[in-house]
């Protein structure tokens, strides 16, 4: 049972506090030098419940509450404990984004960070990025909120895989787009989704993509829940390898690459 594994990751507590490394080109300032918040080292743990300062609009539907969860999900509504995931459609009514639904273990190693904003400069890049993604769309960013995965470990991992990934929420109280970014994907898989503890892969793999709460409305981004899903840092729908883009207000999918990922095999070599 996951439980048993509590007091040896415990142990594990006295690890050097490192700050994390940025990637200016691709992902967005984090850390609690940017005044982040950070979840509590708790497997299958999530923030508490976060009021939002404006409503975010996902599927058309208003929302002013969220949780970061660790497992790799931004739910609105309820947290996500869940660690093995489910492919989109999901029949129970959860509403969410999955930037990497996988079994995160954040006591075994990695932090979650998370924040809202009104910066200025953030806006700004943002808003001439969004612009040059969707040109015919016209958006200001006006309100963001960052949540980051910094070197998360896998459940039950006897290695120091640790992957980094980050969403981003933003708005201009009427369109709504969401950006995922992906800088280091090491492993698809936690022991108890039937991955390997060495390698992090095998099982059942992580997920990403979105799901809206009804049957209807869904994306899985390709590669979900496939050994190919740890490549997703060299694919993208907007011409900038290891990061996503989506109008999620009223949900558009573009720019979807044809092929398939490759898939990695046990020692990470490309097939």
């Amino acid at each position: 049972m996951k439980s048993s594994f509590t007091f040896l990751l415990l142990l594990l507590e006295a690890v050097v506090n490192v700050r994390p490394v940025q990637e200016a080109s691709l992902f967005y300032p984090y850390g609690l030098d940017q005044k982040d918040q950070k979840n509590p080292k708790l497997d299958d743990g999530s923030s508490k419940k976060l009021s939002l300062s404006v409503p975010f609009t996902f599927y058309g539907k208003k929302y002013q509450t969220l949780y970061v969860n660790n497992n790799g999900v931004i739910s609105f509504g309820s947290r996500v404990n869940q660690y093995t995931p489910d492919p989109f459609p999901l029949a129970d009514g959860r509403s969410f984004v999955a930037p990497y639904w996988g079994d995160v273990d954040n006591v075994l190693g990695g932090d979650v960070f998370y924040r809202e904003t009104t910066d200025p400069t953030l806006l700004g890049l943002i808003t001439k990025q969004i612009n040059q993604y969707f040109p015919k769309i016209p958006f200001t960013a006006t309100w963001v909120f960052v949540a980051t995965w910094d070197h998360v470990a896998y459940y039950g991992s006897t290695s120091n895989k640790g992957n980094t990934f980050q969403a981003a929420l933003t708005t201009n109280t009427e369109t709504s787009f969401i950006i995922l970014n992906y800088k280091d994907i090491q492993w698809t898989t936690g022991a108890a989704s039937g991955g390997d503890a060495e390698t992090g892969l095998g099982g059942t793999p992580a997920h990403a993509g979105f799901n809206s709460g009804d049957e209807t409305n869904y994306y899985n981004i390709p590669g979900s829940r496939t050994d190919a899903v740890i490549n997703i840092t060299k694919t993208s729908n907007v011409n900038v390898p290891g990061r996503w883009v989506f109008q999620v207000d009223d949900f558009k999918v573009t720019g979807v690459p044809t092929e398939m990922p490759k898939v990695a095999d046990s020692n990470n070599c490309w097939l």
